[in-house]
């Protein structure tokens, strides 16, 4: 059997206001060409669908164009919520989806009942566990701990529990959302950690034949056959270095067989700058960096006025724009020192001076005084 493994597709989700919706369109027709091209039995999504509980109108008319072309397909397809998705929306009609081959699994009380995919070769359970919040399942599930492992672990024994029921040779496939001790995190995904405790380690899945992971959007082998297919797109300038794709998976009758990567479309490459100003928009070297969408981090000792613009000059896709001075005056009084006896006006007046390298003009101090008295007219009302 070929598995194909995906998770975190975040549809509806932008990119630093960027669009995104026709580079997750390029990604299903590359999802459905890789299925008809690869000769895939069963495509597995680990959670995330939607980037939102309640998605645009958009996004969920591609993720029921995709499934529909999966299913016209004539591949099995088992999806599980993620802690972005409802687990109400996302699991909308499952018991009659299901007969399509489109087997959506996002109860916590299923999580013991397999997918069944039958071929010439292997029979397969597939098991699908959806993010699972620790204070949803500890009560009827009976923890002793409010962590994301307890949780697993009490999953996992169910699973446990059905497979020894099945019949020899039977191999397993667990689709799970979490994070796993050992992966490797990026700045776009949305911290879980609950109780102090948010990782899960990567022992809680032995017995399972292919662990299909999904959360962090970085593509990463925990074990072997524990893995995380990441993000089909970058969703931050922290995955700069990322390559993004698919798994594909051979399961044999004596368990995993081979594992490949399967790219996915770039629909614009990322960068990262950092320098001064006028050395960033001279130097010939960043010539490859013009057509990208890039985040710049100026180290001017002062402020460039215009900065967003002049840069976006020459580098029309510059999205985010930090400022990290290389020197500091160590000579400036502390933080606390500098304001000591001072108006509110004068400190965000300062303020201004220090971010810019210039004084407030005189209607922009107007401005800062009006701003001033208002709060305090609040305050005092």
């Amino acid at each position: 059997m070929r598995i194909l493994h995906t998770s975190d597709w975040h549809l509806g989700r932008s990119f630093h206001r960027e669009d995104l919706l026709s580079a997750q369109a390029a990604f299903v027709d590359h999802l459905v060409a890789t299925v008809r091209s690869e000769r895939v039995d069963l495509v597995v999504v680990a959670g995330d669908v939607f980037d939102r509980a309640l998605p645009p109108v958009d996004a969920v008319r591609l993720a029921s164009e995709a499934l529909r072309r999966l299913a016209a397909e004539r591949v099995r397809v088992v999806v599980t919520s993620g802690n972005h998705d409802s687990v109400h929306r996302l699991g909308f009609a499952a018991e009659l989806i299901d007969a399509a081959g489109i087997h959506l699994r996002t109860q916590a009380a299923t999580v013991g009942r397999p997918v069944l995919v039958d071929t010439a070769d292997v029979p397969v359970a597939v098991y699908g566990i959806p993010y699972l919040e620790p204070d949803a399942v500890r009560e009827p599930w009976q923890l002793s701990e409010r962590t994301h492992a307890a949780a697993l672990s009490e999953a996992m024994a169910r699973v446990g529990a059905d497979l020894t029921g099945r019949p020899a040779g039977t191999r397993s496939v667990v689709l799970a959302h979490a994070f796993v001790t050992g992966g490797q995190a990026s700045d776009s995904e949305r911290d879980i950690t609950v109780g102090g405790v948010a990782s899960v380690p990567a022992s809680v899945f032995d017995g399972a034949d292919y662990v299909a992971l999904g959360h962090l959007h970085g593509r990463q082998a925990i074990t072997d056959t524990v893995r995380y297919s990441g993000s089909p797109l970058a969703y931050s300038f922290s995955e700069v270095h990322h390559v993004k794709g698919c798994w594909l998976v051979d399961l044999g009758m004596q368990g995993v067989e081979a594992v490949e990567f399967a790219p996915a479309p770039v629909p614009r490459r990322l960068g990262v700058l950092r320098g001064r100003l006028e050395d960033l928009l001279s130097d010939p070297r960043h010539a490859d960096l013009e057509d990208r969408w890039l985040q710049v981090t100026l180290t001017d000792p002062r402020r460039p006025a215009d900065a967003m613009r002049r840069l976006r000059d020459r580098f029309p896709h510059t999205l985010v724009l930090g400022f990290e001075p290389e020197r500091v005056d160590p000579a400036l009084p502390d933080p606390v020192t500098r304001v000591r006896g001072r108006s509110d006006v004068e400190i965000a007046s300062a303020f201004v001076a220090d971010v810019r390298g210039e004084p407030p003009t005189a209607d922009e101090t107007a401005l800062l005084q009006q701003a001033c008295d208002a709060v305090r007219a609040a305050e005092v009302a």
